[in-house]
């Protein structure tokens, strides 16, 4: 069975409504995941998805801040939503398929959105930076709870961080940049290795070839100029490491209009 699963930070659903329909039918992604939706769940456009085929949605949201959701052909045998640093902001929410989606059932999809740590990498300086941290190392603890177990799961979203020398244009000049500065990148990274999940994009397309999924708003001419940076990550618990097929980042979606400033992410896996 193939199987494919997208993410994207959309950057307001409802803004890019059209955009995210033409993905679900262009491309048909068995799950799309999406992040930074900014829209509270009785506003959330669930009726065009079901029309494009994807009647099952988890979602949290709030207007114009953050939010998530998980947009499927099949539908979930569970899902839930957990809060971080003691705040209900909409940042996680996860599903496990059920017995319709055949050799997908029972696959496990975490969509998280990390939050962005403002503009200085230093959490005494930067109350939102040291949130982020803080963020990170309760995801952390959550990841290493299930580590013995895992079997079947996918994490994926904007986490935020683009951790290898190679995920971003200049290594050099963005040391000391929020999203690549060693406390964040060495956090994730050492976050993901040491609880046990694969960097399934990595596996495919490994350094030193770039792989961007975000391009600033800031950089005029950005497909010319390619000054992107990996914020999104599809990651696998290690039993599916040999059905890993295929990796895509869908860079024309950064042009459409109104643009977001991340392009959508899929992998495909042979189940």
């Amino acid at each position: 069975m193939r199987f494919a699963v997208m993410t994207w930070n959309v950057n307001s659903v409802r803004l890019r409504l059209g955009q995210v329909v033409r993905v679900l039918n262009e491309l048909s992604p068995d799950v799309l995941c999406l992040q930074e939706t900014k829209c509270p769940d009785d506003k959330f456009p669930s009726g065009d998805f079901a029309a494009a085929g994807y009647p099952f949605i988890a979602r949290v949201g709030f207007k114009g801040l953050n939010g998530v959701a998980v947009l499927s052909k099949y539908p979930f045998r569970r899902c839930a939503s957990l809060n971080f640093c003691e705040r209900q902001d909409a940042r996680h929410i996860s599903v496990i398929l059920g017995d319709e989606a055949g050799e997908a059932a029972g696959l496990t999809i975490n969509n998280f959105y990390v939050p962005a740590g403002g503009d200085v990498p230093d959490p005494e300086e930067n109350p939102k930076f040291a949130h982020k941290l803080r963020y990170l190392a309760e995801l952390r603890r959550w990841s290493e709870r299930d580590m013995e177990t895992r079997r079947k799961s996918i994490l994926v979203g904007d986490l935020n961080i683009a951790p290898l020398t190679d995920d971003v244009w200049s290594h050099r000049q963005l040391l000391g940049v929020v999203s690549h500065s060693p406390v964040e990148t060495e956090t994730l990274e050492a976050l993901r290795t040491e609880t046990g999940w694969l960097d399934a994009p990595r596996i495919l397309v490994p350094p030193p070839h770039k792989l961007f999924t975000w391009w600033s708003y800031r950089s005029t001419g950005w497909r010319d100029v390619d000054k992107g940076r990996r914020l999104d990550h599809i990651w696998t618990s290690q039993d599916l490491k040999e059905t890993i097929e295929s990796v895509a980042v869908l860079r024309e979606a950064r042009s459409w209009e109104p643009p977001s400033d991340h392009a959508p992410l899929q992998l495909v896996l042979q189940l």
